[in-house]
């Protein structure tokens, strides 16, 4: 087959754009002839994408890019006359590519991977002010409640316009988690669930639990990540259990609030960050670690973190709403509590220091092997693979 892959990529180059170069690699080795689409807002596939349309992180760029990207629009009309795809596998356009890019691949079949809010939610994280969950369908709701403003609110009505008509002429749209699929069946949008690849344990990796209580997060630093209300919980487990550690790995535009208040807790000789580190660096941490933490205040698309941590035999304590809530298995992968609850989180991690829970520090053998093979990438391109020969036997 000849594969579009098409997706933002974004500067931090999380997951999302991880997954991108994972698919193309599987999907080469099973045959297929596959081009690589994006935009220029980060590192351009890595340096890979054969067709790179100009992108933006700057929110000026992104007021009219983000209606109709004429960049990405080019390049779209490009890669459709001279590579004639027979199908194109998208994933992330809301941010950069813009809908019209979804209308520009003209006849080309498409398959819709959806692994976030943007598509039923102007600020992308189904989260309201105050930090809860919201369970509205958006639209006047999101500027009463103040999510977003007037402008934005205004400029997102052609916008969601084109993108629910680009949406339509989709295919089939793939979601990453249960939680994800729900939201957009309930928007009016069909769906089904294709669980996401993790890579597994690298040759080298090793289980070897830190000696004194070390727990670990890994994630960009923003607000709905929940790292402040780790923090905070953070300190009233130190309270009680003098030795425990924290170690924040990832950056993000709160590190600098972040690292204020582990000071003003009185936390700040206990807690580590470490920047961004390389995958490799990441196993180092893990394999340390007695538990990784996921407190995200929002419920998580997938979160990805979670079956990272749980091949590598990591237990997890994380929030309970969205996709940990499918991938943690509460008392047997990790600790679950509800999203933004202090007491319970804290509760949580003082189970693990003091030993309560997972006191070996480790998962169950045929649980990890269970979700190893759920999270396989050999399983997810042979899916993919499936649905794009069934899109191109019905176009």
């Amino acid at each position: 087959m000849r594969i579009l892959l098409a997706t933002d990529w974004n500067s931090g180059r999380g997951g999302a754009e991880a997954l991108a170069l994972w698919l193309r690699d599987g999907l080469e080795a099973a045959g297929d002839s596959v081009r690589l689409l994006t935009s220029s807002a980060g590192s351009a596939g890595d340096g890979r994408a054969e067709y790179v349309a100009y992108g933006s992180e700057r929110r000026a760029a992104q007021a009219l890019l983000q209606l109709v990207n004429p960049f990405a629009v080019a390049r779209a009309r490009q890669v459709v006359r001279e590579f004639a795809p027979d199908v194109a596998l998208v994933n992330m356009f809301a941010q950069q590519l813009s809908p019209a890019f979804l209308h520009a691949l003209g006849d080309v079949p498409i398959v819709l991977s959806v692994s976030d809010f943007k598509c039923v939610c102007p600020i992308g994280t189904k989260l309201l002010r105050d930090g809860s969950l919201c369970r509205q369908r958006a639209g006047l709701v999101c500027l009463t409640s103040g999510c977003v403003g007037s402008l934005h609110w205004l400029r997102d009505r052609p916008r969601y316009a084109l993108m629910r008509s680009g949406v339509r002429r989709v295919a089939r749209i793939v979601a990453c988690s249960d939680w994800i699929c729900r939201a957009l069946v309930a928007d009016g949008i069909p769906a089904e669930v294709v669980m996401l690849p993790v890579p597994p344990p690298g040759p080298s990796y090793r289980r070897a639990p830190a000696a004194t209580p070390t727990l670990l997060f890994c994630g960009r630093l923003d607000v709905e990540k929940g790292v402040a209300l780790l923090l905070r919980a953070f300190a009233r487990v130190r309270a009680q259990s003098a030795d425990a550690r924290l170690r924040i790995v990832g950056r993000g535009p709160q590190r600098a609030a972040l690292e204020r208040l582990a000071r003003e807790l009185g936390s700040e000789a206990a807690v580590t960050f470490t920047g961004w580190l390389e995958p490799a660096q990441v196993e180092a941490e893990l394999a340390r670690a007695w538990a990784l933490v996921a407190p995200s205040l929002l419920a998580e698309p997938l979160g990805l973190v979670a079956p990272e941590a749980i091949v590598r035999s990591v237990p997890v304590i994380a929030s309970a709403h969205g996709g940990f809530g499918e991938t943690v298995s509460d008392g047997r992968t990790g600790l679950l509590f509800p999203n933004g609850d202090e007491n319970a989180l804290t509760e949580q991690l003082l189970r693990v220091v003091r030993g309560a829970a997972f006191a070996d520090h480790t998962i169950e053998p045929a649980l990890v092997a269970a979700a190893a093979d759920r999270h396989a990438l050999g399983r997810y391109v042979g899916r993919m693979r499936a649905l794009s020969r069934d899109v191109i036997a019905s176009a």
